[in-house]
C-alpha cells in the first residue's frame, strides 16, 4: 500500500538535497502533488492481472489473435525514470478469447510498477498463459528509456525490444507470422 506521508517526506528531503528551498511558492505543494502522482503511476502494485483476464468469451477461432500497439508508460526501478513504448500481444486461443481491452489492462497492471522491461515482458506472457490457458502466447515490448535519453549515454530515440514466447509460439513459423502481422 502506498504511504503518501512517507512520499511527501521523501520529496521534501530530495528537494533540500538538491539545494532547493521547500518553502518557496512554487514548491510548497510539490510534495503533495508528487505523492498523488506516485499513487496514480504505481497503482499496479496492488492490482492482479487475473482480474482482467478472467472475463472471457467462448470462441471457435484457433488462429492467432494479435493486439498490437498498446501504448504504455512505466518507471525503471534502476533510476526511477520513465520508459515508454508499445506492447504487442499475440495468443492462440483454445476455445475462449478475452475482451480486447483486457489485454491493454493487463499491460497497465505490470507497467504501473517499478519495473524493468525484460521482467515486464515475461510477466505479461505468464499472466496470459495462466489465466487464458491459450495454446501459446508471444509478447513484444518496444520502449525508449529516459535513463538513456536524459542522462548517462544521452542517446534519444534508442529503442529496446524484448520478446517473451510461451507454448506453441516457441515454433519459429508462428513467431514469423506475428512479425509479419506487425508489419501490416
Amino acid at each position: 500500500m502506498i504511504d503518501r506521508e512517507k512520499i511527501e517526506q521523501g520529496v521534501k528531503l530530495l528537494l533540500e538535497g538538491i539545494g532547493e528551498d521547500v518553502s518557496r511558492e512554487g514548491l510548497t505543494d510539490t510534495p503533495d502533488r508528487v505523492a498523488r502522482m506516485y499513487e496514480e503511476i504505481f497503482c499496479g502494485m496492488e492490482e492482479d492481472a487475473g482480474e482482467h483476464l478472467s472475463k472471457v468469451f467462448a470462441a471457435e477461432n484457433e488462429g492467432v489473435v494479435l493486439e498490437k500497439d498498446i501504448v504504455f508508460y512505466s518507471t525503471c526501478e534502476h533510476h526511477m525514470m520513465p520508459f515508454f513504448g508499445r506492447a504487442h500481444i499475440a495468443y492462440l486461443p483454445q476455445g475462449k478469447v478475452v475482451g480486447l481491452s483486457k489485454l491493454a489492462r493487463t499491460v497497465e497492471v505490470y507497467a504501473r510498477r517499478l519495473q524493468i522491461q525484460e521482467r515486464m515482458t515475461g510477466q505479461i506472457a505468464d499472466a496470459v498463459m495462466e489465466h487464458l490457458k491459450p495454446r501459446g502466447v508471444m509478447v513484444i515490448l518496444e520502449a525508449e528509456h529516459m535513463c538513456m535519453t536524459m542522462r548517462g549515454i544521452k542517446k534519444p530515440g534508442t529503442g529496446t525490444v524484448t520478446v517473451a514466447v510461451r507454448g506453441a509460439f516457441e515454433d519459429n513459423a508462428l513467431q514469423e507470422q506475428v512479425w509479419h502481422m506487425l508489419r501490416l
